[in-house]
């Protein structure tokens, strides 16, 4: 049976997957070398050096393609390096249309980075895709969308924006570490560029750091893979190995995460000490229609403000928090608790934060795999 053809919880463990050639290993081996035997000068079996190519890294690019929906999977030392990598497909005077609710390493790379090199970005809300036609002119050559947003949990609707982006020569390229491909395909809605930190759901137990790259057309992937080898920016094949376990378990891992976040949302909700919470669960979240068509689920990632908006308030419930652990990151088996204004959007301005709705009041949740029970009773006895 084609690895196409598969089911998604298929895909996770066999997608794009063969016993190992040597000795027939179920799990690719861990391929720990720098460089391979030639037999003369380019006569080589598919690998010179891990840099350009690595047999484990191969195996886990394989795998991303296959769940993500694409033809080639990238995979790169960090999610910021996918990110690197994507932004240098452009040119000096190019211009991008980004979200202004995004992750706060995003923010940094494209501002404190790539706009000193004659890059263009702007930054709007997107919850109305109209808002992106409105900003594309004759030098806009990315539109870069996050949803759900980090950490606003806004939902951006793929397929109206890819709209855009049919007749001009534009790259759509979505960040859908949050949503991951048991939720959602921007791929199939019109994406051309998934990027993922692996190191969260992918990866899934906070011990490796990984980002990837996915996309269906030859062409961009020979450039992306280009720019893979040529900044050296890779993963070595420890990581790779630990994204790749971590895939194989995706499916199950993704099923609690949404069954605990709709649970804890509905607590929170329902808190009388609770003044906010985000999440695209909600039938009065903004574009929850949209979340419903693009979406399978609605995840395991939640944002909420404490009655008041205090941040004195905020910082005394993550301190208070034990089964909760107090840590930047998000999408591993056990649950996190982060303070976006002071931990993972601190590198974004505060007049910038507050215009996307970042209160220093605003507390975020991964909610993990464990016994919901356990985890409602953490969040009662911190809120209280």
């Amino acid at each position: 049976m084609a690895s196409k053809d598969l089911k998604f919880n298929t895909k996770t463990i066999h997608g794009g997957q063969k016993p190992d050639a040597g000795y027939g290993a179920v799990m690719p081996p861990i391929y720990q070398t720098s460089t391979y035997a030639q037999t003369t000068p380019g006569g080589h079996k598919g690998y010179e050096y891990s840099r350009s190519a690595n047999p484990t890294r191969t195996a886990l690019e394989n795998s991303l393609a296959s769940i993500e929906g694409g033809t080639h999977g990238m995979a790169f030392g960090s999610g910021l390096a996918a990110i690197d990598a994507v932004i240098k497909l452009l040119q000096p005077g190019d211009e991008v249309i980004s979200t202004n609710d995004l992750y706060g390493g995003s923010y940094r790379i494209f501002k404190r980075i790539f706009e000193n090199f004659g890059i263009v970005f702007h930054f709007i809300g997107m919850q109305g895709a109209n808002a992106v036609q409105e900003k594309i002119n004759s030098k806009t050559k990315l539109i870069w969308v996050e949803t759900p947003t980090n950490p606003m949990m806004n939902i951006i609707d793929i397929k109206a924006i890819a709209s855009y982006t049919i007749d001009e020569d534009i790259l759509l390229a979505v960040d859908n570490t949050f949503a991951t491909p048991y939720l959602q395909k921007p791929l199939e809605l019109g994406a051309d560029i998934v990027m993922h930190s692996a190191t969260k759901y992918l990866g899934g137990h906070s011990d490796t750091v990984v980002g990837a790259l996915v996309v269906k057309d030859q062409e961009l992937a020979d450039r992306l893979y280009f720019i893979q080898n040529a900044s050296g920016a890779v993963c070595g094949p420890m990581d790779s190995f630990l994204v790749l376990r971590g895939i194989k378990t995706l499916h199950v891992r993704m099923q609690r995460h949404c069954e605990n976040g709709k649970a804890i949302a509905e607590f929170l909700y329902n808190n009388a000490k609770i003044e906010k919470v985000y999440w695209p669960g909600f039938e009065h979240h903004p574009n929850h229609k949209i979340a419903k068509e693009q979406m399978n689920d609605f995840g395991g990632m939640i944002s909420f403000v404490p009655k008041g908006g205090s941040y004195e308030e905020a910082i005394k419930i993550v301190e208070r928090l034990r089964v909760f652990t107090l840590a930047e990151s998000l999408g591993g088996v056990e649950s996190l608790v982060g303070h976006p204004a002071s931990m993972t959007h601190a590198s974004i301005p505060k007049e910038e934060r507050l215009k996307s709705g970042i209160v220093d009041a605003l507390i975020r949740l991964s909610v993990g795999i464990e016994d919901v029970d356990d985890l409602i009773a953490d969040l009662d006895q911190a809120i209280a």
